[in-house]
């Protein structure tokens, strides 16, 4: 039988721990020894070559064996039993027994196998752990405790106590999981590391990772010589035999850890981790001096601990950040009462107290067209609109913030006394306009357990990196930061901005309101005015060019024989003159009535209203013997005057403008279209539309009229030729404003036109 080790030999150091497969090292500690079977099997497939030091059986007497032919049968079966659970409870290890040795077993799955580790128990008892007691200290200690770091003390001493540790330590990471010491608990002749910081190189990605899923790590003795992990080489598992130890108790440790635990003079460790949100939030580290084998149950013990301060944490930060945030909405509620109470909040509010509190800020600015209002501690006033300009084009239309300005801002160094960290929120787009809440540099002291920046070091014999030997305390200032903005000032900051920009949008809407009133007022007077124009037009005007149109007709008719016949032509032409001026200021008083009578809307057959005028057109229609052609028109709510003036206008041109050898066809076509196939910028894609289409074959105009053709006093032709006013087609374009409609004409000249009508269909 060939039996062969799966130690990992990788060579590991500095350069490359990052990626050390720390969770399939081959070997574990020598306090117990470990057995593995292949899952749903008896037989032992794995194990360490430490045996005999407790069961006087050598691993070749042991691999390829069955578990009965190791144990007693009844152990065995109890063991297969508690095995083949569905969950395997690993704070009740199973008891095995042999020669008069008690051992527990603690059990749990790894790939495809069932990992068995065996420790004999210290004094051969139990040693159960008085949980009452343990949780009634615990409950009290969560009484008394002020804040989550008296809580935290609380927990180190008491750790300390249950486990005999010469020191316990509880760390807590920041976002870099650098840690820091914010509890300890020690022996009174040990130096002292509380409040001092290890840097993130400390505990490797894949080591937090390993603390994430194991919650538990033990190392009995620093100095400890591995133990390799065998297995059959010819089993029926070929190739790499690598054993997942993730959630070993007896897993051996990296080289380099065990390196820098020496380089610390530690003889033993036991971490137990404190998880949020299925993130590592710190570590209880636990020290001694020697080497120290804790039993199983003191282990749960201290894992218990564990657990009592991790139920906690969440709850005391959320208290902490409740009562910071008490205050910031009480702040934020004031703001905002007095923004809403103060038609010119920045000329005269700016400078409140609770503008501060609200963001706990030292500072603020407030930069709104083209002026800056300052309240608190700020820089100059050209530094800060320089810092406005920045920000509006780095952050367009966002908010930001940030503890650290000099990281985005490197042209801010002369700011960090006033504003080493900012909120910053844009109010109008493409501008500098914005709000900017500041904080003061808080020049803070970092006592770090050695030289972070000599984290890595060369060692003596050169050939490869290792950790450092240096934990005196080294002293780091940091400048040019400020305290972290907390999520209830950064909400709060956002909600004061946003009531702000509200403000600023209904001041300028009310400013234009109050404008657009004024031109109301002044738009009612000129309306007047050409109300009055008007009444002159259509009454005070038409009564003179009555009389003249009349006292010309007399003198043509009475005195016709005495009249030259330049006398004659001269008044001839007066008469006609006042005529056609009076026909003008019939259809200025046509279009104006277009737009100012009232609109009431009636249910209409268009077919009724296309009879009643080609009724009354009957006299020109037979005149120019036009044949006039019409489709089913529908019924539609229209203003029925107006629609059968539109229809006479347009038929009347059609009549019109014809060519003197051709007899005139008036074809009128109806049918349903989109929006989309409207002609006009504002029709809606989103409904329908009824068009009535008035065809002709009369002399048609060219393209570049087919939009200034509806123009008030637009004429395309001689006026003794196609006599009228060029007023028609401008009250058709009204009419069908009225209507909600429009109006287009499409034509080719010398071979006719058409008047396409839009009407809005329900």
């Amino acid at each position: 039988m060939n039996i062969k080790d799966i130690v990992n030999r990788d060579i590991v150091n500095l350069t490359n721990c990052e990626s050390e497969p720390i969770h399939i090292p081959g070997s574990i500690q020598p306090h117990g020894f470990l057995l593995g079977i292949r899952k749903g099997s008896s037989r032992i497939e794995f194990c360490s070559a430490n045996s005999a030091d407790f069961i006087a059986l050598k691993p070749e007497q042991i691999l390829g064996k069955n578990i009965q032919d190791i144990f007693p049968e009844e152990q065995a079966s109890g063991f297969a039993r508690h095995a083949g659970a569905e969950h395997i409870d690993p704070a009740q290890p199973f008891v095995f027994s042999l020669d008069g040795v008690s051992f527990n077993t603690t059990v749990h799955q790894s790939g495809g196998n069932v990992i068995m580790e065996l420790e004999p128990f210290p004094d051969g008892t139990l040693q159960l752990p008085n949980l009452y007691t343990q949780t009634r200290n615990f409950v009290s200690i969560m009484e008394k405790s002020s804040g989550l770091l008296d809580l935290c003390q609380e927990i180190a001493d008491e750790t300390r106590a249950i486990t005999g540790y010469d020191r316990v330590m509880i760390y807590r990471f920041d976002p870099e999981y650098n840690g820091e010491v914010i509890a300890e608990s020690k022996r009174e002749d040990l130096v002292s590391f509380a409040n001092q910081k290890y840097p993130h190189t400390d505990i490797p990605a894949q080591a937090r990772e390993l603390y994430i899923r194991n919650p538990l790590r033990m190392i009995a003795d620093i100095n400890y010589t591995p133990v390799p992990l065998l297995t059959i080489d010819d089993s029926p598992e070929k190739g790499n035999h690598s054993l997942d130890l993730s959630l070993s108790v007896l897993r051996s440790v990296s080289p380099i850890h065990i390196e820098y635990l020496k380089n610390m003079g530690i003889g033993a460790t036991l971490t137990i981790s404190l998880l949020q949100n299925n993130k590592l939030w710190g570590l209880i580290a636990c020290h001694h001096y020697s080497p120290k084998i804790l039993p199983h149950y003191t282990r749960l013990s201290a894992l218990l601990q564990g657990h009592f301060l991790t139920s906690q944490i969440a709850v005391r930060e959320v208290a902490e950040e409740f009562n910071i945030g008490e205050e910031v909405d009480k702040a934020l509620v004031e703001s905002l009462t007095i923004l809403h109470e103060t038609d010119n909040f920045m000329e005269a509010c700016h400078k409140s107290d609770s503008l501060l509190k609200l963001a706990n800020a030292t500072g603020v600015a407030i930069f709104y067209d083209g002026t800056l209002y300052t309240n608190g501690q700020v820089p100059a006033e050209q530094e800060l609109l320089k810092l406005f300009k920045f920000l509006s084009k780095a952050y367009p239309n966002k908010s930001f913030e940030t503890d650290k300005l000099l990281d985005i801002y490197p042209d801010g160094s002369n700011l960090s006394k006033y504003a080493a960290g900012i909120i910053y929120h844009s109010m109008v787009s493409g501008e500098p306009d914005g709000i900017l809440w500041m904080r003061q540099e808080k020049v803070e002291t970092i006592n770090w357990a050695g030289n972070p920046d000599k984290a890595v070091l060369q060692n003596e014999d050169g050939f490869r990196l290792s950790p450092r030997k240096s934990f005196e305390r080294w002293m780091e200032i940091v400048k040019d930061k400020s305290s972290p903005w907390r999520k209830s000032e950064v909400n709060a900051a956002s909600s004061f901005s946003y009531a702000l920009q509200k403000h600023i949008n209904y001041r300028v809407i009310r400013a234009q309101e109050d404008q657009n009133r004024s031109l109301n007022e002044e738009l009612r007077l000129a309306n007047r005015e050409l109300a009055n124009l008007n009444w002159i037009s259509t009454h005070d005007l038409k009564e003179p060019l009555r009389k003249i149109q009349i006292f010309a007709s007399k003198v043509l008719d009475r005195e016709d024989p005495d009249l030259s016949a330049q006398v004659k032509d001269s008044v001839e032409r007066m008469r006609f003159a006042a005529e056609k001026m009076q026909l003008l200021i019939e259809d200025i008083l046509t279009y104006s009535k277009a737009g100012s009578m009232e609109k009431v809307f009636v249910p209409t057959d268009l077919n009724e209203v296309l009879q009643n005028v080609l009724s009354e057109l009957r006299d020109n229609i037979e005149e120019k013997k036009a044949a006039i052609r019409a489709d089913e028109l529908p019924r539609l709510e229209i203003i029925p005057f107006q629609v059968h003036q539109l229809f006479v206008n347009l038929v009347s041109n059609a009549l019109k403008f014809t060519k003197p050898d051709e007899r005139p066809q008036i074809r009128i076509t109806s049918s349903l279209v989109t929006g989309a196939d409207v002609p006009a910028e504002k029709a809606s894609t989103a409904r329908q539309y009824r068009v009535i289409a008035f065809h002709d074959n009369g002399i048609g105009f060219e393209k570049e009229y087919e939009n200034r053709i509806f123009d008030i006093f637009q004429r395309l032709h001689p006026a003794h030729k196609y006599p009228g006013s060029g007023i028609g087609l401008a009250i058709c374009k009204k009419i069908m404003e009225n209507h909600k409609g429009f109006i287009h004409a499409t034509s080719v000249p010398g071979r006719g036109s058409v008047f396409s009508i839009y009407f809005p269909a329900k």
